[in-house]
C-alpha cells in the first residue's frame, strides 16, 4: 500500500470518530384513544390533558436575545396507530398584526408567519421530515437530507390554523404513510421546532441551535414514549384523468389521458412509488434559450415523479432524470435523394416508472429506480413516389438506478450508486456508470473532506469505451473563517451523459478559497461573507493549462432586511478546446476581467425589487465588452394578490466564436449579440387552497454578424481574417430567435392530496437570420407566426386504502 494511500485512509478513520451533539431537551408524546379534531381550535379534550412544551430559544438573526413571554411558544405531541397529532400555540400580544399573506401549497416563505415541525424519524441527525404551515393557513412539506433541502417532497398530511387575541395556533396530523420509521417496538426519534416572526425577523426554535456550528439537524431534541405502533397498510392511490385540446394553424386536437400513480409501503422504513400510464401534460415551460455554445441547453425536472423523494438518486451527482423520457438517442441515417423527414419526435414516451426507497434502523438507505421508454419512430417519405417508411430512432429501452447509502454520526456518509441504460438493438448505445461518493466530517464539525469516483463504461457497436472522472476537496466548517482546497479530473473517456450530465471531460483542474463571514448579528449587520476563489484549469491529455481564474465575492444582509453584494473577477487567457467543436483544436480567448453587483429592497413591504448590473472588459487582441443589467420589481396589492414583473437585457460587443467547420477547417466569426427578456408573474389566492397564477415569458436574443468579420482558426489557436467566407454557401451564422409562453391556469386544492387544474396555455416561437431586426420589429414577426394554443383540465384524486377496504369487505 503506498505511502499517500497510508495517509489518506488515516485522514478519513480520524474524521469518523464523531461523537453526537447532546440532545438538551426531551419531550414525552402521549398515546391517545380519541384523536383531535384537526380543525386549528385547541378546545378538544385531548390537548388539554397533555403537557406543554415551551422555552424557546433565539437561532435568527442570532443566539443572542430573551424571548418575550408575551411572544412564547408551546408545543402538544400526541399519537395513536395511524398518525402524530401536534399542537402548536404561538402567543403574539398584537394577532391582528400579523403577516397572513395567502398562497399555495410549499410557498411558505411568502409575507407571514410560519410554524415549523421538524421530524426525525431515525434520530440520526441527518434526515428530517419538515412539516410547515403559515399564519394564514398554507402548508408544505420538506425533506432534508445531508445536502439537499428538497420541497419537492410531497405527502398528505393536515394541518389548520386559528387565531384569536392571544396569537394563533396550528393543529396537525401527520399519518404514518407520510413517515418512514423503523419496525422497532420503542421508536428513537427526535424533533425541533421552528417559528418565524416575519415582522421582527426572528426564528425561535424549541431545541437551541448553535449557528455556524454544524448542522441545525443535528440539534434536535429526543421524543420520548413513541411505542408499540401497529400502523395501517401504507398504501395510497392517485388516479388522475385529463382532458386536453390543442388548436395550432388551423388544426385541432382533442386528447383524453388518464393513468395512476401507487406508494405502497413494503415495510415501515421503504416505500414503492409507481407509475401506471405517466403522463405529464400539464408540467412548467422549460425557459428556452438562444444558444451559441458548443454544449447542450438543459433544463430542470418538472415531473412530480421525478422530484419527490429523489435526493437518494442525487447521490454522486450521475443521474440527470431529463434523459429518461428526452430526445431519442438515434438519428434518421443518410436519405435517399428525394426523401424528406415530415415526422421526427423531439421525445420518446415512458411506458412506467417505479421507485423502491428507504433507510434502515442503522442508517443504511437503498434506492432503486427504474423506467421503460417505447420504440420511437421518425416517419420518412419519398416526395416523387409518396411512399412512406418509419425508422427506428429510440428502441425499447431500460433505465435503471441503484444506490446505497451509509450514515453515520450524525453528519456523515458513504455511497455506492449505479446507473444503467439498455437500449434494445445492436445499432443502439448502452451504458452503464457506477460513482463512489463520501462526505465525511470530525466531531466537533471544524472539518470537512468530500470526493467521489466515476467510472463510465459505454458500449457502441459491439466496442466498450471506459472513462474515468475524481474528485477531492477538504472544507474547514466552523468559525468566522473558513477555507477549501480542491482537485478535479477527468480523463478523455469520460462519458455519463446517457443517464446523467456532464459538458466537459479531459480536466486537471485546482481550486483554492477563503471566507470570512458574520455568524452573529454586529452593527447594522444581521450577517455578511466575504469569499475569494482562485482556480487553476489544465487538460489531462495533452498535460497543458488552459485558464487561471481568480475572483472575489461579497454579500451583505442588513437588520432591517436590505441585501446588497459585489463582486469582481479576473481571467488570465483562456486556450479553449471546446469551442472548436473539433477534437484536439482549440482558440485562444485573451485576459478579461469584470464586476457587478445588486441590491434587495425588504420584501415584507408592498413594493420591493430587485437590481443586479454587471461588467467585463476583455484585454488584448479581443475588444468585446459585455454588459448585463435586471430590475425585477414586485408589489403586493393585498394578501391575495401579488404581481412580480423581471426585465434582463445583456449584449456582448465584438464578441466571436464558432460558426461553422469542415473536416479540417474551423471557421469563427465577430459577432454582437443581444438577449432580452421580460417575464411576470401574477397571484391572486382565493385562500389556501385556491388560486388563479399567470406566468409569461418573452425570451428574444439576436446574433448579428453584420459586420461581415470571418477567421479561420490556426493551429496555435489564433485565428486569421479571411474574406471568402459566404454565407449561401456555408452555414449563415446570423440569428434571430424569439419565443413566448403564456401559462394561465386555476387550481384547487379541494381535499387533502387531491387537485383540479384547469390550464390555458400559447405559445409562439420564430427563428430566423434577420439579425438586424430590433426587438419591436422581432417581436411583430413573432406574432405573424402560428399561435398554439392549449386548454387542458386535470383532476388528481387521493385514496388511502385504509379508508376504503371497507367497501372492498362487503363487495366481496
Amino acid at each position: 500500500m503506498s505511502k499517500g494511500l497510508n495517509v489518506f485512509l488515516f485522514i478519513l478513520v480520524l474524521l469518523t470518530q464523531l461523537s453526537v451533539f447532546a440532545q438538551t431537551k426531551e419531550l414525552t408524546a402521549t398515546r391517545i384513544t380519541t384523536p383531535p379534531k384537526i380543525d386549528g381550535v385547541l378546545d378538544d379534550a385531548v390537548w388539554e390533558q397533555l403537557t406543554a412544551y415551551g422555552d424557546f430559544h433565539m437561532f435568527e438573526p442570532g443566539n443572542e436575545g430573551v424571548i418575550p413571554e408575551d411572544l412564547r411558544t408551546e408545543v402538544k405531541m400526541a399519537y395513536d396507530d395511524k398518525a402524530v397529532y401536534i399542537a402548536a400555540y404561538l402567543y403574539d400580544p398584537e394577532p391582528d398584526l400579523i403577516p397572513s399573506q395567502f398562497s399555495q401549497r410549499d410557498e411558505v416563505f411568502a409575507q407571514a408567519d410560519n410554524f415549523v415541525v421538524a421530524l426525525n424519524t431515525y434520530n440520526d441527525g441527518i434526515n428530517e421530515t419538515r412539516f410547515y404551515v403559515t399564519s394564514a393557513g398554507t402548508i408544505g412539506d420538506q425533506r432534508v437530507t445531508q445536502n439537499d433541502r428538497d420541497f419537492g417532497f410531497n405527502v398528505v398530511f393536515e394541518c389548520r390554523v386559528s387565531r384569536d387575541e392571544k396569537g394563533w395556533y396550528a393543529e396537525y396530523r401527520i399519518p404514518y404513510n407520510a413517515l418512514r420509521f423503523p419496525e422497532v417496538a420503542i421508536q428513537n426519534w427526535s424533533v425541533n421546532f421552528y417559528r418565524r416572526l416575519l415582522g421582527k425577523n426572528e426564528t425561535h426554535t424549541w431545541n437551541r441551535i448553535e449557528r455556524g456550528v454544524g448542522r441545525d439537524t443535528q440539534y434536535n431534541g429526543l421524543v420520548k414514549g413513541v411505542e408499540n405502533i401497529d400502523p395501517p397498510v401504507r398504501l395510497t392511490f392517485f388516479p388522475f384523468a385529463q382532458a386536453q385540446t390543442v388548436t395550432f394553424d388551423g388544426e385541432n386536437e382533442t386528447d383524453f389521458a388518464g393513468g395512476l400513480d401507487i406508494k405502497y409501503g413494503l415495510s415501515d422504513s421503504f416505500t414503492l412509488d409507481a407509475q401506471l400510464i405517466p403522463d405529464f401534460g400539464q408540467v412548467a415551460f422549460d425557459n428556452v434559450r438562444l444558444n451559441l455554445g458548443p454544449f447542450e441547453q438543459t433544463f430542470g425536472e418538472n415531473r412530480p415523479f421525478f422530484t419527490e423523494g429523489i435526493d437518494l438518486f442525487e447521490k454522486g451527482r450521475i443521474f440527470f432524470s431529463r434523459r429518461i423520457g428526452g430526445s431519442p438517442s438515434g438519428s434518421v441515417g443518410d436519405l435517399a435523394e428525394n426523401e424528406e423527414v415530415i415526422d421526427l419526435p423531439g421525445n420518446v414516451k415512458l411506458i412506467n416508472s417505479l421507485k423502491i426507497s428507504g433507510r434502515t434502523k442503522n442508517g443504511l438507505g437503498v434506492g432503486f429506480l427504474n423506467s421503460v421508454s417505447e420504440r420511437t419512430f421518425a416517419d420518412i417519405r419519398d416526395t416523387i413516389t409518396g411512399d412512406r417508411r418509419e425508422v427506428v430512432i429510440e428502441p425499447l429501452t431500460n433505465y435503471n438506478v441503484f444506490v446505497l447509502d451509509q450514515q453515520f454520526n450524525q453528519n456523515s456518509s458513504v455511497s455506492l450508486i449505479n446507473t444503467s441504460v439498455i437500449r434494445s438493438g445492436s445499432r443502439f448505445r448502452d451504458a452503464n456508470v457506477t460513482g463512489a461518493v463520501f462526505d465525511v466530517a470530525d466531531k466537533g464539525n471544524n472539518f470537512r473532506a468530500s470526493g467521489r469516483a466515476i467510472l463510465s463504461n459505454v458500449r457502441t457497436l459491439g466496442e466498450l469505451t471506459t472513462g474515468f472522472q475524481s474528485e477531492l476537496d477538504l472544507f474547514k466548517i466552523k468559525g468566522k473563517w473558513r477555507y477549501r482546497i480542491g482537485h478535479d479530473f477527468a480523463n478523455t473517456k469520460l462519458d455519463i451523459n446517457d443517464l446523467g450530465l456532464n459538458f466537459r471531460n479531459n480536466f486537471n483542474n485546482f481550486v483554492v478559497g477563503g471566507s470570512y463571514q458574520l455568524i452573529q448579528p454586529e452593527g447594522i449587520f444581521n450577517g455578511y461573507r466575504i469569499d475569494f476563489t482562485a482556480r487553476h484549469q489544465r487538460l489531462y491529455d495533452p498535460s497543458v493549462e488552459t485558464r487561471n481564474s481568480f475572483r472575489l465575492n461579497s454579500f451583505f444582509f442588513t437588520k432591517k432586511r436590505f441585501a446588497f453584494g459585489a463582486n469582481t473577477s479576473y481571467n488570465t487567457r483562456n486556450n479553449d478546446y471546446f469551442e472548436p467543436r473539433v477534437a484536439g483544436r482549440f482558440v485562444i480567448f485573451e485576459p478579461n476581467w469584470g464586476g457587478g453587483g445588486f441590491i434587495s429592497t425588504d420584501f415584507r413591504k408592498k413594493f420591493a425589487f430587485d437590481l443586479r448590473g454587471s461588467t467585463r472588459v476583455w484585454t488584448g487582441n479581443q475588444d468585446q465588452v459585455n454588459y448585463n443589467i435586471s430590475f425585477s420589481p414586485r408589489y403586493r396589492f393585498s394578501d391575495k394578490f401579488l404581481l412580480i414583473l423581471s426585465s434582463d437585457y445583456s449584449t456582448r460587443k465584438d464578441n466571436f466564436g464558432w460558426v461553422d467547420n469542415t473536416d479540417t477547417e474551423v471557421f469563427l466569426g465577430l459577432r454582437d449579440v443581444t438577449s432580452f427578456e421580460n417575464t411576470i408573474s401574477a397571484s391572486y389566492n382565493f385562500d389556501p387552497y385556491k388560486a388563479i397564477d399567470l406566468r409569461l415569458r418573452n425570451f428574444w436574443s439576436v446574433a448579428d454578424h453584420s459586420s461581415n468579420v470571418f477567421y479561420i482558426l490556426n493551429d496555435d489557436g489564433t485565428r486569421t481574417q479571411i474574406d471568402d467566407y459566404d454565407t449561401t454557401v456555408r452555414r449563415d451564422p446570423n440569428a434571430n430567435f424569439n419565443i413566448w409562453n403564456m401559462d394561465l391556469s386555476f387550481r384547487w386544492r379541494f381535499a387533502p392530496g387531491s387537485e383540479a387544474t384547469l390550464l390555458y396555455r400559447n405559445q409562439i416561437f420564430n427563428s430566423d437570420n434577420q439579425s438586424e431586426l430590433g426587438y419591436r420589429e422581432s417581436l411583430g414577426n413573432l406574432f405573424d407566426q402560428p399561435i398554439q394554443h392549449t386548454v387542458s383540465l386535470r383532476v388528481t384524486y387521493f385514496i388511502d386504502y385504509n379508508n376504503v377496504k371497507g367497501i372492498f369487505k362487503k363487495t366481496s
